[in-house]
């Protein structure tokens, strides 16, 4: 096996005590630390030579049960210190238990059974189990990740060890980030703490052809492009829109907005170009934005510095984003002839629309097949769930052959999410604080974007 630096703390068997094991040796070790420090004047005095424990006895005086309760203050203070100050520590010894049991329980080692002698040779010596190889199983904690390494050996327990994810997740209560298969060992990559990776709206920001949604989360939407988003009411995807609006208007990115429910999104209408809620300018906006994709194609094929391979940004070219906010909901006020021509266009724009930099980003409340046919909501790399979804809506969004356990908590802005790495995630969308004004901020980056291009006119009048 390919030698792995710093591979972290090896699970072994013994460890299936390992809190009470260092809790106890820990606390004893500070206890008689504490009772020798209080006792040192009288222990010099003792003459050790001349004392007999059975003249002596063993009496406590009053400042012996002094000493006694104040070394036993100390460890409780200690204990509770320890726990509120160094918690991820006290993570670790516990993850590190319950990889050990979980190792134990299922039987995954191999052992044989031999005997004690007995004190007598005439009595039968008692039988007992001797661990003979045990899986090599690594644990490390780094940066709020957690580095799970088994050593894969064709053995017969090769199967269980590649199929953790499962187990761990609900186990250790983390999120699986990556799984990865090396030369020799298999590579788990578990988060453990998702809500604490969560941001602000302030830290989200779109560079080098990719968005930071979380602390250890980005879509890199030039490798992976174009967003699917689900959730009900309620659960936080206009909120996430609005995010993702006001973070790519800090770049040079084109955005045209779509929002068949003249809602929240069609507000921006006021304060923002490209904005569309009638069912004529939506269509037509769709169709132009497929055209644009083609003709930016073309012009990059005649592009001086055009290099086979490379996209749009290559060429110093901005990115056009195609927000579509209720999706489902638009196609139901379509005829079947226009609904067949629109999902025509927009399954080309999904399917060419990476090179050249054009990417769809599509929200509804549940992505039914019947509106993303011709594998359409396959080639969407980036999805998420948010708010409360059904068994079957997850299926939609991630595949019905996924085998995630999804749990339901009673926080807006959270769900599930695949950033194209086919690993489902648990998802946290970047905090708005209270008072902030998507209207009134969008509307001063769209100013902001106006007055350059003015600007640069009036220098060039100038020259």
């Amino acid at each position: 096996m390919k030698m792995i630096l710093n591979k972290g703390h090896r699970i072994r068997a013994s460890d299936k005590s390992l809190v009470y094991r260092f809790s106890m040796g820990t606390l004893l070790f500070l206890f008689v630390a504490v009772i020798l420090l209080l006792n040192m004047k009288q222990l010099m005095r003792t003459d050790w030579e001349q004392f007999s424990l059975l003249d002596n006895g063993l009496t406590l005086s009053p400042y012996n049960f002094i000493t006694i309760l104040i070394a036993t203050g100390v460890c409780a203070l200690v204990a509770f210190l320890y726990y509120r100050f160094c918690y991820d520590r006290f993570k670790q010894l516990l993850h590190r238990q319950k990889l050990a049991r979980m190792i134990l329980e299922n039987k995954w080692y191999e052992a044989d059974t031999v005997k004690d002698s007995g004190f007598f040779t005439d009595l039968q010596g008692r039988s007992r189990e001797k661990i003979v190889w045990f899986p090599k199983i690594y644990y490390q904690m780094n940066t709020g990740l957690l580095h799970i390494r088994c050593e894969i050996t064709l053995g017969k327990y090769q199967d269980q060890l590649l199929r953790l994810e499962d187990k761990l997740e609900s186990g250790l209560y983390c999120e699986l980030t990556d799984k990865t298969l090396h030369d020799g060992y298999i590579e788990y990559t578990l988060l453990y703490d998702m809500i604490a990776n969560r941001i602000s709206i302030e830290e989200v920001k779109a560079e080098n052809g990719c968005l930071r949604l979380m602390k250890n989360l980005v879509w890199e939407y030039d490798a992976l492009p174009h967003a699917l988003i689900a959730g009900g009411t309620g659960g936080g995807k206009t909120y996430f829109l609005l995010t993702l609006i006001e973070a790519l208007l800090q770049t040079n990115a084109e955005l045209y907005i779509l929002d068949p429910k003249n809602s929240d999104l069609a507000d921006l209408g006021t304060v923002m170009p490209n904005v569309y809620h009638t069912k004529e300018e939506m269509i037509d906006c769709v169709n132009a934005f497929y055209d644009g994709m083609v003709a930016r194609s073309e012009e990059m094929k005649q592009h001086p510095k055009y290099k086979t391979g490379e996209n749009y940004a290559y060429l110093g070219l901005p990115p056009c984003f195609l927000i579509f906010d209720e999706y489902v909901a638009f196609f139901e006020m379509l005829a079947t002839k226009e609904s067949m021509s629109l999902l025509s266009q927009l399954k080309k724009i999904v399917m060419l629309g990476r090179q050249a930099g054009y990417f769809l980003i599509v929200a509804c409340q549940r992505p039914d097949a019947k509106y993303f046919s011709d594998g359409i909501r396959d080639n969407f790399n980036f999805r998420v769930g948010l708010g409360r979804i059904s068994e079957l809506g997850y299926g939609m969004l991630f595949g019905s052959d996924v085998k995630k356990q999804f749990f339901q908590k009673r926080i807006k802005g959270r769900g599930y999410c695949d950033v194209g790495t086919s690993v489902i995630s648990e998802f946290y969308t970047p905090l708005v604080p209270k008072g902030h004004d998507f209207l009134q901020t969008i509307g001063k980056l769209a100013e902001q974007r106006q007055a350059v291009p003015e600007q640069q006119e009036k220098e060039n009048e100038r020259l």
